[in-house]
């Protein structure tokens, strides 16, 4: 059975530089894959369920990695924004992690699928309300270039599933095989933003 063929942002061959026009592309990805989810069947709901998880995972991770801090440092009330979007992401996260443990055959799987969307939705929603448009008016280009930079390099390292009750990045790449995974991540996040 093929992939699924929801491409994945910067797979359309555009340059990745600007952080949030990169994670709003990924927003875009997730919902189609949603969309893959719901109107298949048998295996390739499989095969689509699991291409997603992996998308949300790597988001997630990506974010907490670089978007997170960045937003605690340079908006006003960042803190509080910050933690109002890990209480989002910790209850997605489990309720992918009940669905991750059913079968996509399993009568209750689309209800709780479709509770998962409606919440990976909303926190779309504030992110790119809350934290997108504070990190646009908070940086420069070169700013925004070197997060996009980032996210593609926490992408690369990220866990294939969301850990719920691991909203940060250190205790998310924490929980990869090995110890050596979280050096890695932020060895590539400090090259990919130029910190030594």
């Amino acid at each position: 059975m093929p992939e699924p063929q929801t491409p994945q942002a910067g797979d359309d061959q555009a340059p990745d530089i600007d952080v949030v026009a990169l994670l709003m592309r990924q927003h875009g990805d997730i919902r189609n894959l949603f969309d893959e989810v719901e109107q298949s069947r048998g295996e390739e709901r499989r095969d689509a369920f699991r291409h997603l998880v992996r998308l949300l995972a790597v988001h997630e991770t990506a974010e907490e990695e670089v978007v997170h801090p960045f937003v605690r440092r340079a908006v006003e009330s960042g803190e509080h924004v910050v933690r109002d979007r890990l209480a989002e992401e910790k209850s997605a996260k489990e309720t992918l992690a009940a669905l991750d443990d059913m079968d996509t055959d399993d009568p209750k799987f689309m209800p709780l699928l479709m509770r998962l969307r409606k919440d990976v939705q909303e926190h779309a929603r504030a992110e790119e309300r809350y934290e997108f448009a504070h990190i646009r008016r908070s940086t420069d280009a070169t700013g925004l270039a070197a997060m996009a930079k980032a996210v593609k390099a926490a992408e690369a390292m990220a866990p294939t599933r969301p850990h719920p009750g691991v909203e940060s990045a250190t205790a998310n790449v924490a929980l990869g095989p090995v110890a050596a995974l979280m050096d890695r991540t932020k060895d590539a996040i400090h090259k990919a933003m130029g910190k030594s």
